[in-house]
């Protein structure tokens, strides 16, 4: 499509009537896709200055004296880092620059300076030709002074800091100064260096600290970080990764075979003071996929309307929408997951399925139904933990001529027992959910791509239960997606072996200079550390 902003009058001289009329169509398209685009952001802008006064009216509300010191702990935090994240994105959306100082009438506090005692690392920062610029002089400039920064970063278990040191240079004849740009920081006017923002971010989403107890592992280094300023920097950070993590959506959803699945995660209502169960939903490529990836999601229920909006639907807004086969149990949301989208193919759980008979096993103490069905699920197992270092289509292929007999088997004898028990005993109910779910469970034979199971998921959720019990509840629903963005970000990279502090460092570090067309190259699978 020809851009028509640099169009001129003599461009159009010469043109026959239908190329004018063309010519005009286009740009009366371009005039829409511009209106649209502006509808969007007015409604971002609307969104987020809501949330913005929605959180501020929560923090001075008389209801949350009703929580307890732990609740109003939590409370707190969370509402510091919401607020600082929605501020972020504010700016970000009516694009202000995130401090913007000078602008600013608010006079901030003296921060303290930052230790003696800490280790420096210097950075020199010299024009890399100190001849005066100035047309028709060229003359040696004198140094005339420096201006120092100081940023406090941590090598893990380590704490130093980078001192920037921005050299001066003036040609005494033009009266003309040089100096060094800043680079531009994650946090731009604050303390924290990208590695100190991370070491934040996964002490908190990954190692599960809260604020309280990483400010008294801070202060043992002679480091004060209040609670507060620690909550401030993990908002500020989650912002910054939002459009990384939107990337990294795609990415996950550009797979033919996707797993799905939820946990249960409390989330506090700051209206009454209590806690509400809420939900988060994984995603991940196919057990199989070579180039691994995990993404989560944080809602407030368990619905059908959260997967279907995540993964899009026919005629939604998104023409992006997911569709392929999807290896999920047989939660009944899933129905209507699928009937969504036209091409979208519903793969069972080998996994839960045996874990009906385990369950009426350990119900009984002893059940010959369950320990045969346990004696052929497991042969099913041991074939396929041969199967997964084939390829795709040996792996079909060894499924066609040796695990089809050993499915066909256990269909057969599992409509044998369920003619022999009564309707409505335990018995019935594990024999019925294999028997119901058939089609399901055995589309693996028709896709070497597939999974028998929903097992590599359910290892991927594993760290948000032992959140669960180290941070108890989500503060707010901000926080959980906040959660959300970094655990995405940080478990797809451990699928690649990457260290979670160096990967989000350098990320942290290159992101306020990234193009925006190049942030692919930040997600997981394609990260290679800045040399």
């Amino acid at each position: 499509m020809q851009d028509l902003r640099n169009l001129k009058d003599e461009d159009l001289q010469g043109l026959t009537p239908e190329a004018v009329t063309a010519l005009a169509q286009q740009m009366l398209q371009q005039i829409q896709r511009q209106a649209q685009d502006i509808r969007l952001k007015d409604a971002k802008l609307e969104k987020l200055t809501f949330e913005l006064a929605r959180h501020k009216a929560w923090k001075f509300s008389a209801k949350s004296e009703a929580m307890s010191a732990e609740q109003r702990r939590l409370f707190e935090e969370t509402l510091t880092e919401d607020e600082t994240a929605l501020e972020a994105l504010l700016k970000q959306a009516q694009g202000t620059p995130p401090d913007d100082t000078a602008a600013s009438s608010k006079r901030k506090p003296r921060r303290q300076p930052l230790p003696d005692h800490l280790r420096r690392v210097q950075h020199d920062h010299e024009p890399e030709d100190t001849a005066c610029p100035s047309p028709g002089c060229g003359k040696p400039m004198v140094r005339v002074g420096e201006d120092i920064s100081e940023k406090l970063d941590i090598v893990p278990a380590e704490f130093f800091v980078h001192r920037h040191v921005y050299g001066k240079w003036a040609c005494r004849c033009c009266q003309r100064l040089v100096q060094e740009a800043v680079e531009p920081q994650i946090i731009d006017g604050g303390m924290p260096a990208a590695g100190l923002v991370a070491h934040t971010l996964i002490s908190r989403f990954v190692d599960h600290l809260p604020y309280y107890r990483q400010e008294a592992i801070n202060a043992r280094s002679g480091v004060h970080t209040p609670r507060s300023t620690l909550a401030a920097w993990s908002g500020r950070g989650g912002a910054a990764l939002e459009p990384l993590y939107d990337a990294h959506k795609h990415f996950v959803l550009s797979a033919r075979v996707l797993h799905a699945d939820e946990t249960p995660v409390a989330l506090l209502d700051p209206g009454r003071g209590k806690t509400k169960k809420a939900y988060v939903w994984a995603y991940a490529r196919s057990a199989f996929d070579p180039v691994p990836g995990v993404i989560y999601d944080f809602c407030e229920g368990r619905g059908a309307q959260y997967p279907i909006a995540f993964l899009g639907a026919e005629g939604g807004q998104d023409e992006r929408s997911w569709r392929g086969t999807l290896v999920r149990d047989e939660y009944k949301a899933y129905d209507s997951v699928m009937s969504a989208k036209p091409g979208r193919i519903a793969a069972g759980c080998l996994a839960h399925a045996r874990r009906k008979f385990d369950e009426l096993l350990l119900d009984s103490g002893k059940s010959a139904v369950a320990e045969e069905a346990l004696r052929r699920i497991a042969e099913i197992y041991r074939l396929e933990r041969e199967l997964s270092a084939l390829t795709s289509d040996e792996r079909l292929s060894r499924r066609c001529s040796h695990a089809k007999p050993l499915w066909a088997d256990l269909h057969a004898w599992l409509q044998l027992e369920r003619s022999r028990v009564p309707d409505g005993s335990s018995t019935a109910k594990a024999l019925n959910y294999s028997l119901n779910h058939w089609e399901a469970l055995t589309h693996n034979l028709l896709d070497g791509d597939v999974n028998v199971d929903n097992n590599s998921l359910e290892n991927l959720i594993r760290p948000w239960a032992v959140g669960r019990r180290a941070w108890l509840f989500a503060g707010s629903a901000l926080a959980g997606q906040r959660a959300a963005i970094v655990m995405s970000l940080v478990q797809s990279a451990k699928l690649h072996r990457h260290d979670p502090w160096a990967y989000l460092n350098d990320v942290l570090t290159r992101l306020p200079t990234q193009l925006n067309s190049r942030i692919d190259e930040l997600l997981p699978h394609n990260w290679h550390p800045a040399r």
